[in-house]
């Protein structure tokens, strides 16, 4: 089984360069936020709302744990403290690292190269060319019909619309010439649409906020040091 983050992680990869499309703050912590949606869509895990026994916006377990040790790993974060962490927290959690470790579970799987660098000849750095496309060229065609074309999306596909939207880098993966102010719009709608149970919108809607806030705050850091 592909997961959603590493679908995510193949679109935000350039298949040339290996690197990343997005900054470092955006890239490992869109790829956490995909995590936790896909615990969501799995009913593993789900976000409290008003007059719970938790407060609410927070993470509960609601099922076993997925047999996926990166899938298992998050619901174990979460399950140690039921009920009691947001979603930003969690993410920030989460993202540690996480862009090499996806990029290494896609290059055992034979979807990218697995390059190790340094950087004037002193700086470690690791890139992931693509190797074998067919994966991400579903996943591109699908955002780009959805988008582009306007054809109503598969639920992974909103998924992964609704997460590239939340750290505004629709146009990135989309053919040169599109139209990036129309591009985002759609890709907000389909964001926001009915595609998915309530819970799983509600975590849809939740995560991506988490996303874009988590993205916010070491930037805001870095500025005001």
């Amino acid at each position: 089984m592909t997961l959603i983050a590493e679908d995510l992680f193949l679109l935000l990869v350039d298949d040339v360069t290996g690197k990343p499309i997005v900054d470092s703050t955006k890239f490992p912590r869109v790829l956490a936020g995909a995590v936790v949606l896909e615990l969501a869509v799995e009913g593993c895990v789900r976000i409290t709302e008003k007059n719970e026994s938790f407060k609410a916006g927070r993470l509960v377990v609601t099922g076993p744990a997925p047999s996926d040790p990166l899938l298992a790993r998050a619901h174990a974060l979460i399950g140690a403290r039921n009920g009691r962490l947001k979603p930003q927290r969690v993410i920030e959690k989460l993202q540690r690292n996480l862009n090499k470790e996806v990029g290494s579970r896609l290059a055992q799987q034979g979807l990218v190269l697995e390059r190790h660098d340094k950087v004037l000849g002193l700086f470690p750095t690791v890139s992931w060319p693509a190797r074998e496309v067919t994966r991400k060229n579903w996943a591109r065609q699908g955002v780009g019909s959805a988008i582009v074309d306007g054809t109503t999306p598969a639920p992974e596909i909103s998924v992964l619309i609704s997460l590239v939207s939340a750290i505004d880098a629709i146009p990135k993966i989309l053919p040169a010439g599109v139209d990036k102010k129309a591009a985002k719009k759609r890709a907000k709608e389909i964001a926001e649409g009915d595609w998915a149970s309530s819970a799983v919108r509600k975590a849809v809607e939740d995560v991506n906020v988490a996303v874009m806030a988590a993205v916010m705050v070491p930037i805001i850091v870095s500025s005001g040091s």
